[in-house]
């Protein structure tokens, strides 16, 4: 368990640039700052909702536009760090060589050129083993930050609350839920938008978490989709329904897509879409152990107290919401 800086504690650097601002953990990070006492601005899209963003500076940009980039976003004095949460929406690879590698190495290169010391990176903790467009896009801006000379932190977060909540309401309606195999296949230690943040932010002030990359979870042990469903049929007061979807079958659409793709190109991303299904089913979000080639729980740090099964109580009673990506698997 990690310890976090205490609020309105003096705080060096200062000002900081949120890019991804809008966004789930963007908002987590952002607020974090603010509670931390930083001096803090938003680089936002014009068309964005940015009302949530509270005590802050909003700056309009266009990161995919290097040179407005720099121009717009990054002024004089400039900013004493920068910590990025974009993300591609859809994960296609489009979008994800757009977002997650060109837009994130425009805004190092930008950083770089005007005296910005510290970058904090949100990545995924899916890179560490690459199949998909996104992954390889995150991984190469992982690499262009790293050589950058610039001091970085790569956080890379397990399961996000919100990418495991999709079952929720199938399962209320009486249906039941769905497992990939025997539900045992993964585990992962999901972690929450506010840990996430909290942890972002604390990266600025803590010299063991420069220059390196941070692989990072939230608490308890690792839960497997099996133990999820059972829980939330309890919380529920539900006896347990599991419907298991062959692996292999899932194999068979990806795979069957990704040919049909190659003719029909205009079906590219839904064989993305489903080759990302595939690996959130088959592949664990915890720290891989290169020479073992086993996902290990153990090594895989954790933060906070939030935990996703509180979370779905919340969600149950009408205290939170689930917000859902554009490719939610679950």
């Amino acid at each position: 368990m990690t310890t976090e800086p205490a609020p309105n504690q003096t705080l060096k650097p200062k000002r900081v640039l949120v890019l991804g601002a809008t966004g789930t953990i963007g908002r987590a990070t952002t607020n974090a700052l603010v509670h931390l006492g930083y001096d803090v601005t938003c680089l936002v899209r014009p068309a964005s909702d940015a009302g949530a963003l509270a005590g802050v500076t909003l700056v309009q940009a266009d990161v995919t536009d290097p040179a407005t980039l720099e121009r717009d976003a990054f002024g004089d004095p400039p900013y004493d760090a920068v910590v990025s949460c974009l993300a591609s929406r859809t994960g296609a690879p489009q979008d994800a060589w757009a977002i997650d590698h060109q837009a994130t190495v425009n805004a190092i290169d930008a950083a770089r050129a005007t005296g910005v010391q510290h970058f904090v990176l949100l990545s995924a903790i899916c890179v560490q083993k690459p199949r998909l467009a996104f992954q390889h896009a995150k991984l190469t801006a992982e690499q262009a930050l790293i050589a950058s000379g610039l001091t970085y932190s790569i956080v890379r977060p397990t399961a996000y609350f919100k990418s495991l909540s999709g079952q929720i309401a199938r399962v209320r309606a009486g249906k039941p839920y769905l497992l990939f195999g025997d539900g045992e296949l993964t585990a992962c230690t999901p972690i929450s938008d506010r840990d996430l943040g909290a942890y972002m932010a604390s990266c600025l002030t803590a010299p063991d978490r420069q220059n390196r990359i941070l692989p990072i979870g939230g608490p308890g042990s690792a839960l497997t989709p099996r133990a999820m469903g059972t829980h939330l049929f309890s919380l529920l007061d539900k006896p347990p329904i599991f419907k298991h979807v062959p692996v292999g079958m899932m194999r068979g659409i990806a795979g069957g897509l990704r040919m049909v793709s190659r003719v029909i190109p205009s079906l590219a991303a839904k064989a993305e879409f489903a080759r990302i299904g595939l690996y959130y089913a088959t592949e664990s979000m915890l720290v891989l152990n290169e020479d073992t080639g086993h996902y290990d729980r153990d090594a895989t740090a954790s933060t906070g107290a939030d935990t996703l099964f509180d979370y779905y109580a919340d969600v149950i009673n009408g205290k939170a919401t689930v917000e859902r990506g554009d490719h939610s698997v679950f």
